[in-house]
C-alpha cells in the first residue's frame, strides 16, 4: 500500500505547458490566429476539415520519468521510488492537456479586404496535478524521523477541466505596419473540479512525558474539492440500470453545447513592423472566467484534532475510535454553493527578422513573402501555485510553395534541451500540417520528460 500511494504521488511531476512555440506566429497557418488573433496572415478564406483541422496532445513529467522508477538497472524498485521523491518538490506538478477543432473556418470581408473574421468550436481538456510533496514522504517514510516536523496541506493542489469553447474573432490590417485582432470566447463547462489553497498542517511531537509517546496534531486544516458536473454522475453510477453509459454520454453532450456552467473570455493580439523586415508581436489569450451554478458540490473539510500514540497514529486497536473521533471533529461537510473560477491566462510575444523574398510566380499578391526568418519567442501561463516561462529560439523556412517549416529551441522550467519542428503541405487549397516537440527524447519514450504532438487539414485560399 505504501508504495502505491507514492507511485500515486509521483503523478505529481512537471511537464510542459500548453506553449505552442511552432505554432505561434507560423502565419502560414489558420491556426495561428488561435495563439494571436493580430496575427498577419493574409488568407481570402479558410475552413479546417471537421474534427480534424487541429489534434492537440500534451503530455510528460519533470525531474523524473517513468524510467526513473521502474528501469531494469538492479537497483531496489524502493530506493528508486525514495530517490525520486527526494528529487521533487512541491512545486513540480503533473499536466496533461488536449485539444480537438470541432469547428474552425474564416473569411476575407467583401466590403473591407484589411478584415479578416473568424470562428468555430473545440473542445479542451486541461488537468494540473501539484506533487504533494509533505505527504507523499509521510506515506513512503512515515513520520518517525519526522518529529516536530509540520506536512503542510498546502502542498494538496490540483485542477480539472473538461470544456467546449466557442468563438468569434476578426483581424484588422489598421495600417502598413499594425495588425490588431481581437477574439470572443463563450466557454461551456462539461465537468470541473479543483482543490487550492488548503491550509493546515499536520505535526508529531514528543510529549512532555516522554516514554516514546507521541502527540499527532492536526492544526488549523482547511481543505476543500470543488466539483461541479461530478454529483449527477455519480447518481448516474449508484442507480442499477443498464444504460448508464449511455446516460453519461448524453449529459456530456449536453453540456458541451451550452448545457453546462457557462463562461465568457476574451484574446487579443497584434503584430507591428518595427521595419520592413524587422516584426514584433504579443497576444493574451484566455483572459476569461467560468461560472459554476450548475449541479455543484464542494467537500470541506476543517477544524483541529489531537491524539496520542506510539509512532503511528491509528492501530489495529484504536483505528476506530480515533476515525470517529477525528470526523466528529474535522467533519466533511458537503456543500452546494456556486463558485467561480479564472481560465489559466497564456502570453505570448515575440520578435522576428525576415530576409529572402520568396516569389516563384504561384503568389497572386503584391508583396511577396519572405523566404527565411529567424527571432525569439517568450511564453507564459498563469497556473495556481505560480507562472511558468518559457522562451524559445526559432528559424522559420519556406522551402517552396508546396512546404514550410519551423525549428525551435525551447528553455522552460523543465529542459533545455527541448527542441521542437513543424512541417506545413500545401497542395492547391488543401493543407497539412504536423509539429512535434522535444524529439531529442522520442527515442526512449518511457524515460522521455514530455512528448507534445499536434496535427491537421485545413483547406485555405
Amino acid at each position: 500500500m505504501r508504495i502505491l500511494l507514492c507511485l500515486l504521488g509521483l503523478l505529481g511531476c512537471s511537464l510542459y505547458s500548453q506553449n505552442k512555440e511552432t505554432l505561434y506566429d507560423f502565419t502560414d497557418l489558420p491556426q495561428s490566429l488561435m495563439l494571436n488573433p493580430g496575427a498577419d496572415i493574409n488568407f481570402k478564406y479558410h475552413a479546417g476539415v471537421p474534427f480534424l483541422s487541429q489534434i492537440h496532445f500534451n503530455v510528460g513529467f519533470k525531474g523524473a520519468s517513468i524510467y526513473d522508477v521502474f528501469a531494469d538497472d538492479g537497483r531496489d524498485i524502493n530506493d528508486k521510488i525514495e530517490n525520486t521523491i527526494n528529487t521533487l518538490g512541491s512545486n513540480d506538478f503533473f499536466t496533461l492537456t488536449q485539444q480537438l477543432d470541432l469547428i474552425n473556418f474564416g473569411w476575407r470581408s467583401k466590403n473591407d479586404e484589411n478584415l479578416y473574421y473568424s470562428g468555430g468550436i473545440y473542445q479542451e481538456l486541461d488537468l494540473i496535478v501539484y506533487f504533494p510533496k509533505d505527504f507523499a514522504v509521510l506515506a513512503y517514510q512515515g513520520n518517525q524521523d519526522f518529529i516536530n516536523v509540520p506536512f503542510r496541506f498546502s502542498n494538496i493542489s490540483a485542477t480539472g477541466e473538461f470544456l467546449t469553447v466557442y468563438h468569434f474573432g476578426y483581424n484588422k490590417k489598421v495600417n502598413k505596419k499594425l495588425t490588431f485582432g481581437a477574439r470572443a470566447k463563450l466557454y461551456s463547462s462539461i465537468f470541473n473540479f479543483r482543490s487550492t489553497k488548503n491550509r493546515g498542517t499536520f505535526t508529531t511531537i514528543e510529549t512532555p512525558q516522554g516514554n516514546n509517546i507521541y502527540q499527532h496534531l492536526i492544526s488549523d486544516a482547511d481543505v476543500s474539492l470543488q466539483t461541479a458536473g461530478y454529483a449527477s454522475l455519480r447518481d448516474i453510477e449508484s442507480e442499477d440500470n443498464s444504460d448508464g453509459a449511455k446516460q453519461v454520454l448524453n449529459k456530456f453532450l449536453g453540456r458541451a453545447f451550452l448545457g453546462g456552467n457557462l463562461g465568457v473570455g476574451v484574446d487579443i493580439g497584434f503584430s507591428y513592423k518595427l521595419e520592413d523586415q524587422l516584426t514584433v508581436t504579443g497576444s493574451m489569450t484566455d483572459l476569461g472566467m467560468i461560472f459554476y451554478t450548475k449541479d455543484v458540490e464542494t467537500y470541506r473539510a476543517r477544524g483541529s484534532f489531537a491524539f496520542e500514540g506510539i509512532e503511528t497514529p491509528i492501530t489495529d486497536d484504536n483505528g476506530q475510535d480515533v476515525l470517529d473521533e477525528l470526523e466528529e471533529a474535522i467533519p466533511i461537510d458537503t456543500l452546494n454553493t456556486s463558485y467561480a473560477a479564472l481560465r489559466p491566462l497564456k502570453l505570448n510575444g515575440s520578435i522576428k527578422y525576415s530576409y529572402n523574398k520568396y516569389d516563384d510566380g504561384t503568389c497572386d499578391c503584391n508583396d511577396p513573402p519572405y523566404q527565411d526568418a529567424f527571432g525569439l519567442q517568450i511564453f507564459t501561463q498563469f497556473r495556481p501555485k505560480r507562472p511558468q516561462y518559457a522562451a524559445s529560439l526559432f528559424y522559420y523556412k519556406r522551402l517552396s510553395s508546396f512546404l514550410r517549416t519551423k525549428l525551435t529551441y525551447t528553455v522552460d522550467d523543465y529542459s533545455y534541451k527541448n527542441i521542437g519542428f513543424l512541417m506545413s503541405t500545401h497542395i492547391n487549397k488543401i493543407n497539412f500540417y504536423i509539429s512535434a516537440n522535444n524529439l531529442l527524447e522520442y527515442s526512449n519514450l518511457a524515460d522521455a520528460r514530455g512528448v507534445s504532438v499536434q496535427l491537421g487539414f485545413n483547406v485555405i485560399m
